[in-house]
């Protein structure tokens, strides 16, 4: 499957010649009407950065980025032949699925660890954040969206995360969850579909949901437009390993595969349709 790096905005300081590009785009030419996307899957931070203060351990802690998301997305997309944007950079560098001028979008904490390099952050610092990394990865993701749409009307988009089996004490039962919010054209039927594996435990808008509103990526690339789309969230420990990221992305690829060949998906949503496809 081939790839290509995106390169930062020109002129940004932030990004040296050994740090990777702010997304990978595989499969361009792709003969799928979706574009797969996974916002959290890269745990890099710019050499510049000096690792944002936090010990590599705490780098590789599902704060920093979503385990085993980009390796199921790289899968997803070559068993679909579907185009696919993968991040590079820790979601601590700054989130890709939260608006720039979001409260969320630097932490200075997350679950609980202190981001020494996120604090007392200059207007500056955070421009520089997003030129670099930020506006790449969406500029990919545009870019994708608008190849995909030179063939239908309105092209899928299939966004990838993953979550941890445990939460504040809570052990989350569900192998994956389908998020979705007015627009469950897609989840409905994937969700109808995995629910016939007795051995799979779906969650329907689980353990977030798709009407939560600090979500960016679909919201930007995907409803506005009234494009079909679906958020999947899988369960870190099934991913983990490369055995489990071919296996769930085989899973979820054998129930999309049907709803992605049906032409009828490829048509714009009217918001006036919002609650009927709900």
């Amino acid at each position: 499957m081939s790839s290509r790096s995106v390169k930062e905005s020109s002129g940004s300081p932030l990004l040296g010649d050994d740090d990777p590009a702010p997304a990978t785009v595989l499969n361009a030419a792709g003969r799928a009407t979706a574009v797969v996307v996974c916002d959290h899957g890269g745990e890099a931070v710019p050499a510049k950065l000096d690792g944002l203060g936090l010990d590599p351990a705490d780098r590789a802690r599902h704060i920093a980025w979503d385990i085993g998301a980009s390796a199921t997305a790289r899968e997803l997309a070559q068993r679909l032949d579907a185009p696919a944007v993968l991040s590079s950079f820790s979601r601590l560098v700054i989130d890709l699925n939260r608006p720039p001028d979001d409260l969320t979008s630097i932490r200075e904490i997350s679950d609980g660890v202190l981001v020494p390099g996120n604090r007392n952050l200059s207007a500056d610092d955070t421009a520089q954040r997003v030129a670099s990394v930020f506006e790449p990865y969406h500029d990919a993701v545009s870019t994708a969206m608008d190849r995909a749409g030179e063939r239908v009307a309105a092209p899928a988009l299939i966004s990838i995360h993953s979550f941890t089996p445990v939460m504040k004490g809570f052990e989350r039962p569900w192998h994956i969850g389908v998020l979705f919010g007015p627009d469950a054209r897609m989840a409905k039927r994937f969700i109808a579909a995995l629910s016939k594996n007795a051995d799979v435990c779906v969650g329907a808008n689980k353990p977030y949901s798709g009407y939560d509103l600090y979500g960016y990526t679909v919201e930007t690339h995907a409803m506005p437009k009234g494009y079909p789309n679906i958020l999947l969230e899988i369960r870190q420990d099934l991913i983990d390993t490369q055995h489990g990221a071919e296996k769930w992305a085989a899973i979820i690829a054998d129930a999309l595969a049907p709803i992605l060949d049906d032409q009828d998906l490829y048509r714009p949503l009217r918001p006036d349709e919002a609650e009927y496809a709900s």
